[in-house]
């Protein structure tokens, strides 16, 4: 009878700290540019070294530079056999291939960004990136001269377009006889290509500039020029330290973290993550000196109300290129459609290649 009460108690002591251990974490990351890169995939990476803080993620690792498609499964495969059970691939064109990999290790994480299939154990996840893009925009509106606005953008997704637009509605929110020139790269990260794209809007007028690029190549271009920029991924001022003006940045340590924490404690589900500036994983950086101070008050007021949910960037009335409204008055693009954009907004120039 003592040694039953003794095990009892033994169980009693025991069992609550079974119930609550937390699962170590061992990581992996699928990058598509490399982390010199100073942009998204540097930013990711910032990520993954902040989600290293916590206790209960070992080391973890990544491999960079992987080209989209097919091939990555193999990596990607890869870093499931060295034992990561979470498994990040930071990459639209890497969606298939998770999806494949996680149907052979269904014990296995997954999580995808900027993509929109999901699995039982494959979740998606990204940012609204559109909200301080909008408020950069205000940024860029109020510092041209020329009204000529330079846009460099990598592939013509709905995430590029959407940011492009968002940018736009900025800019002509507080100038309306601004245009935002639009060059297209067809490439995330060729420091000569996008360079060379920046400096063709700066031979055709444009006083400011804006990117959906990975390298600095951009604001490299407008501080050789003497023109403003607005960078994005990071805080790329460095870099640029007369030109540069702000940056749309990401934050994945916010995410990260999070979601490391939920593979520990057994609380994670497949899920399509879409967070904002409320939630802290995208930003604006801190404004330039050489922004004016009632337009550095303008866009903290802006910060604040898509924040409280009282301003969002699509909301009407919104007219198209052609002068068509696609957002009447009172309304707002609905998720689905913001995910889905194909078009330009009026004040951009510029098409959409097929």
């Amino acid at each position: 009878m003592k040694k039953f009460i003794l095990l009892c108690l033994a169980m009693f002591l025991i069992l609550p700290h079974m119930a609550f251990a937390e699962k170590q974490v061992k990581a992996g990351f699928i990058y598509v540019g490399p982390v010199g890169d100073a942009g998204w995939t540097y930013a990711h990476d910032q990520g993954r070294l902040e989600m290293e803080k916590l206790s209960f993620v070992e080391p973890s690792t990544y491999i960079e530079s992987v080209p989209e498609g097919a091939e990555s499964a193999r990596v990607i495969t890869g870093l499931v056999r060295k034992g990561a059970n979470l498994v990040f691939t930071t990459s639209f064109g890497y969606m298939d291939a998770t999806l494949d990999v996680a149907k052979r290790y269904k014990d296995v994480v997954f999580m995808h960004c900027s993509g929109f299939k999901s699995a039982e154990n494959v979740g998606n996840y990204f940012g609204r990136m559109y909200e301080p893009r909008y408020l950069s925009g205000i940024v860029a509106g109020k510092m041209t001269k020329s009204n000529v606005i330079g846009y460099v953008a990598a592939f013509p997704i709905p995430e590029v377009i959407r940011g492009i637009n968002a940018f736009t509605l900025g800019v002509r929110s507080v100038n309306p006889k601004a245009e935002v020139k639009v060059v297209w790269t067809q490439t995330w990260f060729d420091p000569g290509v996008e360079g060379d794209a920046a400096d063709s809007l700066l031979d055709v007028g444009a006083d400011v500039l804006a990117m959906h690029q990975d390298a600095p190549a951009t604001l490299q271009a407008a501080e050789k020029r003497g023109a403003y920029v607005v960078g994005y991924n990071s805080d790329m001022r460095t870099f640029a330290p007369n030109a540069f003006l702000t940056a749309p940045v990401w934050n994945w340590g916010a995410l990260y973290t999070k979601i490391a924490a939920q593979v520990a404690d057994g609380t994670w589900k497949s899920e399509s993550i879409w967070s904002g500036m409320k939630e802290g994983l995208v930003e604006l950086a801190p404004m330039s000196s050489k922004i004016p101070a009632d337009v550095q008050k303008l866009v903290a007021d802006k910060t604040a109300a898509i924040k409280s949910g009282k301003l969002h960037p699509f909301a009407g009335p919104i007219k198209n290129q052609q002068g068509k409204e696609t957002v009447a008055a009172g309304a707002t693009h609905n998720d689905g459609e913001l995910l889905g954009m194909n078009y330009f907004v009026e004040g951009v120039q510029g098409t959409i290649p097929k």
